[in-house]
């Protein structure tokens, strides 16, 4: 004779029945596969809204003669072949590529050895890391006008440090490469603190045994840090890079604030980037039509060489081929 071994309920409990457990198992199952998509669904929706959107809203108008007074005129493709044959332009590219190149690669290479000496042991390290985050509170018009005088050509406290080296004036703002090391500079002193706190967040999560390990081994400071920070600090290096490069291409204050508010960057144009170029078109001339051309153009660009810095430095770190 066979034992029934299977659990009996208790006493006066409920009994669930089968299509209600199944139901409850499924809605469990439901609630696990879309809960992600339901928690990030607010950016998404957001991004939709105030990003893609306007984005697309953009490219029709670039697509249109769009002017603040007249009808609207479709034109097709007009206004990007304009664009690629405009030497004003091209020439507010080459500025936004200079400026983007001077400030961004000396800015990633201090803030990575900023970041190495706040991972060192120190008295009161959350004063000293806070402390390189003062740059970034100050607004930018204390920032430019601060190096708009530093920077003067008859006053600044540049010349005349370079006159003991037995440099004549620099009109700083009169000049194209003058004008460019000013502007980098200014954001190099802003935004070098952010990115030494974003590296410094990396280096902590390495473990701490791969260096005594090192140490035991004989691996000077510097030999860790080439062997062991920088290669396990590729992801890191790479988002950096590719934030550095989203700001460096869409440059917009700095430059005019140093340039006393003229959106043409100077008499020569010597300093225009192409946030201010897209500026000058669509707002001061009321060519919206061309000045969506110009920032699409820009997004793309900025799509373009993101691709490229985050192809170049993952090779570099370490990456795979």
């Amino acid at each position: 004779m066979a034992l029934d071994v299977r659990p009996t309920a208790p006493a006066g409990a409920a009994v669930t029945p089968p299509g209600r457990r199944r139901l409850r198992n499924r809605l469990s199952r439901l609630d696990v596969s879309l809960s992600p998509y339901l928690y990030i669904s607010p950016f998404y929706l957001l991004f939709l809204v105030f990003g893609l959107f306007p984005l697309g809203y953009t490219f029709w108008v670039s697509l249109n003669h769009w002017e603040m007074i007249g009808d609207h005129e479709f034109i097709g493709l007009r206004n990007y072949t304009r664009l690629l044959t405009d030497d004003q332009f091209w020439n507010a590219v080459g500025n936004t590529f200079g400026m983007f190149v001077i400030s961004t690669v000396p800015q990633l290479l201090l803030a990575l050895l900023l970041a190495n000496a706040l991972n060192r042991r120190m008295r009161t390290p959350t004063l000293f890391r806070m402390g390189v985050l003062l740059p970034l509170v100050t607004s930018v018009a204390a920032v430019a006008i601060v190096f708009t005088q530093m920077f003067g050509r008859d006053y600044g406290m540049a010349n005349w440090v370079l006159h003991f080296f037995g440099v004549h004036k620099v009109d700083w703002q009169a000049n194209k490469w003058s004008a460019w090391l000013a502007v980098s500079t200014m954001v190099d002193w802003r935004w070098t603190g952010y990115n030494s706190l974003i590296f410094l967040a990396g280096m902590q999560a390495i473990p701490h045994s791969l260096y005594e390990a090192a140490a035991i081994d004989g691996a000077s400071r510097i030999r860790q840090f080439w062997r062991i920070t920088v290669p396990l600090l590729r992801p890191t290096i790479v988002f950096v890079t590719i934030i550095s490069t989203i700001g460096g291409l869409q440059l917009f204050t700095e430059p005019l604030l140093f340039n006393n508010g003229y959106m043409n960057g100077g008499s020569l144009r010597q300093s225009q980037t192409v946030a201010m170029y897209m500026f000058e078109n669509a707002f001061n001339r009321f060519q919206y039509g061309y000045g969506s051309a110009v920032a699409w153009m820009l997004f793309l660009l900025i799509l373009i060489f993101s691709l490229f810095n985050f192809l170049i430095i993952r090779r570099l770190a370490g990456g795979e081929k």
